[in-house]
């Protein structure tokens, strides 16, 4: 046994001494740092707060997730407008070990050039790159990078909502579509609620390493409105596809029809020609991406001159008794007014006025009555101003009035038979269904319910105000249903077992030297059954090689209307009298 130096006792004895105090240290030191790693469970929320947002900076960013847009209905609950997850994709580059086998793989998938991906793999400094620019996959092919094994790492899918509209091109004027990643409203509906449609978003956590999910915070999210229309899915199918055939057949360049409900003011069906696709509006000509039956403004022509007489009437100046004598001209405010077809006509009255469409005859209506109760009337009906209704870009249309600088005497004489001012057609349908809804003008509606979760909030019809009296639109109503059964008027429009009101329009096209040389807007109102209106429809063909109104919009409205009392199911006149006579429905609307 090897014995100890007197230098290496001494050592030991040191030691032994110090031992106590060391481990007395040790102790305490483990102690305070098991105080100090159990006072981080009771931190205040707002310091364990920083904390947690401090370890996030690092390996998250904030992003805000759009909530999914409200859907859009037709009367019945078909759908018009809703949406698709689809997904972007981008690539984390510091968790990329290959990054040849990622873009080879990433390009096959999804359809990219290769090397425009590997570039974007190798030079980014940031945590994350996106891929898919160009816009958004599907989720079929979302779900091939997710089966990637080589992609699984280093890739990250982000869902976006893409909106759709099932129906093609059907409704697309009014309900428009949505551009960029955020699904902003850009025309129609769209744009008019876009906010309402829109939602609340969220932010939401993103981890930059793709390993975690995200993790939503400070917000709720809520899902837009949705809408339901007052348009019917199938009827506004065949108002489109009968408004195609009569534009073809008459060799127009354009077309718009309005079939609106007579007591309510609802619009059943609202189309022009052409049309686009909002699925593809990217490719659509510019000039189509627009409502027409809102945003055109025109002169109507001779269907203004139902305003007229009904003005004339309320005032007092015109009655059964009324008559005047047509000489073939009317010279007046430095202006001759002559008919369109140049012809004098004798001693006439008000109905004889409007069954030939006689421009002396209402300007003659509109002298007598003079400018005051006139332009007092218009404004009544509404020419001039919006209507308000919910669909964005409505034009408000011109109409020019005593006291403005560019008003003249001669306007007064002009506008009686709609020239020197300009209407939109929903104006002009609601001003004349005004006269078929017994004087009393109706708001324009296209939205029936308002949806937010269970909350539904119905949108009922909206009287704005009494145009005419009663017994007014009654006259002015048989007038034009005389229009209709005269074999030298607008008899073309008439359909057979229902009595018909309506009235022909062909207004000259202005240009920058006065009117264009023979092209037209031709143009047909009318409604039916005319002792009860159930629908107003009004036809507007923008330069047919037909040019009369008569010769082109008439026969297209009695067309149209035998297709809409089939599906409306309104029963002919003698049906309903025997009907009315039992004590019955005498007429429907779906």
């Amino acid at each position: 046994m090897t014995s100890v130096t007197r230098q290496q006792s001494h050592q030991l004895d040191t030691i032994n001494r110090r031992l106590p105090i060391v481990i007395l240290a040790m102790v305490v030191a483990s102690a305070l740092l098991l105080l100090a790693l159990a006072s981080f469970q009771w931190l205040s929320p707002e310091v364990d707060r920083e904390f947690r947002q401090r370890g996030l900076a690092n390996t998250t960013s904030v992003e805000t997730i759009p909530a999914e847009r409200g859907l859009i209905y037709d009367r019945d609950g078909e759908p018009l407008a809703f949406n698709q997850i689809e997904y972007r994709f981008g690539v984390s580059p510091n968790l990329v070990t290959d990054p040849a086998t990622v873009a080879r793989e990433l390009a096959l998938i999804l359809n990219l050039d290769e090397f425009d991906i590997y570039r974007k793999i190798t030079t980014t400094t940031g945590p994350w790159v996106l891929i898919t620019t160009e816009g958004p996959v599907s989720a079929e092919v979302a779900q091939q990078v997710l089966d990637n094994e080589e992609l699984s790492l280093p890739t990250r899918g982000e869902r976006v909502w893409r909106r759709f509209y099932p129906q093609g091109t059907l409704a697309s004027q009014i309900l428009g579509f949505t551009i960029d990643e955020n699904a902003t409203g850009a025309m129609g509906l769209e744009a008019y609620y876009n906010d309402q449609l829109a939602g609340r978003a969220i932010d939401e956590v993103v981890s930059t390493v793709p390993l975690y999910a995200p993790e939503a915070v400070d917000e709720v999210r809520q899902q837009g409105m949705d809408l339901v229309l007052t348009i019917d899915r199938d009827l506004q199918f065949l108002v489109e596809s009968r408004l195609a055939q009569y534009v073809a057949e008459n060799n127009a360049q354009s077309g718009t029809i309005i079939v609106m409900e007579s007591r309510t003011g609802s619009i059943l069906a609202m189309a022009s020609s052409p049309t686009f696709d909002p699925n593809n509006f990217i490719n659509a000509n510019a000039e189509l991406l627009t409502t027409p039956a809102i945003t055109n403004t025109y002169e109507p022509g001779s269907i203004f001159k139902i305003l007229t007489v009904a003005a004339a009437i309320e005032s007092g100046t015109v009655d059964e008794n009324w008559t005047y004598n047509d000489t073939g001209s009317l010279e007046a405010a430095s202006i001759v007014v002559q008919n369109s077809d140049r012809k004098s006509y004798g001693i006439r009255n008000a109905t004889e006025v409007l069954v030939n469409s006689l421009n002396i005859g209402v300007a003659t209506m509109a002298m007598e009555m003079g400018p005051d109760l006139f332009y007092q009337a218009m404004r009544r009906f509404g020419i001039g101003a919006l209507t308000r209704i919910d669909i964005s870009g409505e034009a408000s249309g011109i109409l020019k009035e005593p006291g403005e600088s560019d008003w003249s005497e001669s306007d007064l004489l002009t506008n009686s038979f709609g020239q020197g001012l300009s209407v939109t057609p929903i104006q002009m349908i609601t001003a004349a269904n005004a006269i078929a809804n017994d004087g009393l003008m109706m708001q324009p509606r296209i939205v029936q319910q308002r949806i937010v979760g269970d909350d539904v909030q119905n949108i009922e019809p909206v009287v704005l105000r009494r145009v005419i009296g009663i017994d007014t639109a009654h006259a002015v109503r048989d007038m034009m249903v005389q229009v209709v059964l005269d074999p030298n008027g607008a008899n073309l429009a008439a359909v057979p077992g229902y009595a018909i009101a309506g009235k022909t329009g062909t207004a000259q096209i202005p240009n920058a030297v006065g009117y264009e040389e023979g092209t037209s807007i031709a143009s047909f109102i009318g409604f039916f059954p005319a002792d009860d209106p159930r629908v107003t429809v009004l036809i507007r063909l923008d330069r047919p090689a037909g040019y009369w109104g008569s010769r082109t919009a008439a026969p297209a409205f009695q067309d149209l209307a035998e297709q809409l009392v089939l599906y409306l199911a309104i029963p002919n006149d003698t049906v309903r009298l025997n009907l009315a006579a039992q004590g019955g429905h005498t007429s429907t609307v779906r």
